[in-house]
Order: structure tokens, then sequence, then C-alpha cells
């Protein structure tokens, strides 16, 4: 009888699972983001040592790294996962194709106003999804979603396309007790020195534009807290640890009584891209773009 061999029965959700505990350098909180017990994740990971017959992380470091072995098996394994990820995403968008369902990322608010006017105004199902801020080009690239409304400034990938939906003010979250939540604007100078909130998984240009760092006055910005999303985002804010910059339509899907935006006068105004991928010829995506470019010509 053959005998198998060392993983030859690998489980890629297993792969996954990793993969997040190691983004997060905590179990608690990559249980959190894959909305399953700390228990059940140490079991699965557990799991996962068991099919390749070694440890892969350490358990005694603070943040969890990966031990040696890790090293080397998830800088094989990640691609492997990234290929079968993708194709079961191409078969998800073919089916999608074939239903004229159409797939919509977004990352806050759905682009606002600007938004639901473009998806009013489709005759395609559409579903929306919400993505990390790490995810507005990558979801679609790998098929994840048909398209995504996104904020630039954004990397270049190869096969996706952006195309301006509109343009708007940014305005800064603060506490709603602070000394400027009162005010109708400010300038960007009049925050300088405040903890700003980051995120590890977001492209560094994109974390720095939205920061406006470096500053006009020339005082370094301070990072705080690493956030991926806009609710994380405010829930920082509301604690009084750090202050977001971000689009003014983000304060019409986050009315909350502790948190105050303030629109910043002196500063570039943020755009939202709609994102899709270059050559997709499905009629739910041209319709998604149709809308777009009739709603840029009629602004």
């Amino acid at each position: 009888m053959k005998k198998a061999r060392r993983g030859e029965d690998l489980n890629l959700r297993l792969v996954s699972s990793l993969l997040v505990v190691v983004a997060e350098g905590h179990f608690g909180r990559a249980a959190d983001r894959l909305f399953v017990t700390t228990p059940a994740l140490s079991q699965q990971i557990r799991r996962l040592e068991e099919q390749v017959g070694v440890e892969l992380v350490d358990r005694s470091s603070h943040p969890v790294v990966l031990t040696a072995a890790g090293e080397v098996f998830v800088a094989d394994a990640r691609p492997a996962l990234e290929f079968a990820v993708r194709a079961m995403n191409g078969l998800d968008a073919l089916e999608r194709r074939r239903a004229r369902r159409l797939r919509i990322g977004f990352i806050n608010g759905a682009a606002g106003s600007l938004g639901r006017a473009v998806i009013d105004s489709l005759h395609a199902e559409v579903e929306l999804v919400q993505l990390d801020w790490s995810q507005q080009v990558s979801a679609v690239a790998s098929a994840t979603v048909d398209a995504a409304f996104v904020r630039p400034p954004l990397p270049v990938l190869d096969g996706v396309v952006l195309e301006r939906i509109g343009v708007e003010p940014r305005v800064v979250a603060l506490p709603r007790g602070h000394r400027l939540a009162g005010r109708t604007s400010i300038e960007i100078s009049e925050i300088d020195g405040m903890v700003q909130v980051s995120s590890d998984g977001a492209p560094l240009e994109w974390v720095k534009w939205w920061s406006v760092d470096p500053r006009p006055s020339g005082v370094p910005v301070r990072y705080g807290p690493s956030v991926r999303t806009m609710d994380e985002a405010l829930e920082v804010v509301a604690n009084g640890r750090a202050v977001v910059i971000t689009a003014a339509t983000i304060a019409e899907y986050y009315t909350r009584s502790d948190i105050s935006f303030v629109r910043i006068s002196d500063i570039e105004q943020c755009s939202i891209d709609l994102c899709t991928r270059e050559g997709d010829s499905s009629p739910a995506v041209i319709e998604l773009r149709k809308a777009v470019a009739a709603l840029g010509a009629g602004r």
C-alpha cells in the first residue's frame, strides 16, 4: 500500500486560518476576524500542524510569530492558497455572469449618495460586500467581487481599471467632547500632533495620503492603533485614542452621538472610483460602467 506523504491531504481552509493568525499576531483577534472562538481557532492550527508534521507557530511569542518551519511552509503555501481561491472565485464569477448578478465591494458607506445613485439605476441583481481597507483592489483582481467602490490613491494592479465617479471634501472624525468638535470647518494644522489611526494591511501610500502625511507645517504625523474598517476606526475615535480623516459622506452613514465630523478646508478633496477587471464584458459590469459614465456626464 502506498504510504501517504506528509501534507498530501492539506486543508486549504486551515492554511487560510493560519495566515490570518500570522497577520494579526494574536489568536483572539484572528478568531474575531474569522468569526470563530479562540479555542476553535487554536484547534484548527493544531490540526494543520498535525497534517504537516511540524509546529508552525510559536505560541509563546507575543505577538504570535511563525516558527522557522512555519516560515518555510507559508512561503510556499501562500501562493498555492491564492491560486486555489482565484480558481474558485473564477467559477463563482462565471455563475454570477450567467445569472446576471453583480457583487460590488465597498469599504465605507458604499460610496455614499453617488454609489446609491449608481446602484439604483441598475437592472442587475446586486450584492454588496464590505471590504477591509487593504482589499479594495485585490478583491476585484481576484474575482472575489465583480467591482468595487474604492477610495484612491491605490497601488496599480495589472488587470484592473479605475473610473472616477466623483469627488468630495475630507473631514476629521473627533470624539464629541473634543475642543474642535463644534466647529463647521478647520485647517489641517489644527490637528497637527494628534494621533492618527493607521492600518497595517493597507498600502502605506494610502494611509499617508488620508493622514495628510507629510503635513504642510512639517509637523510629523503620529500614528496609533491599526484598524481595517471604518467601524473599527470610529470605535478608536470614540474612545479618544486617535482621530481619523475620511470622506464627508461617511457622516451620512455613521451618525453617532459620541463622534463629530468636521470639514478640513485646506486639503485636497478625495475621490470615489469604480474598480473593475479590465476586459470584463459581462452584461452586468457593462451596465455598471455605463451607469457610472452617465452619472459623471450629469455632474
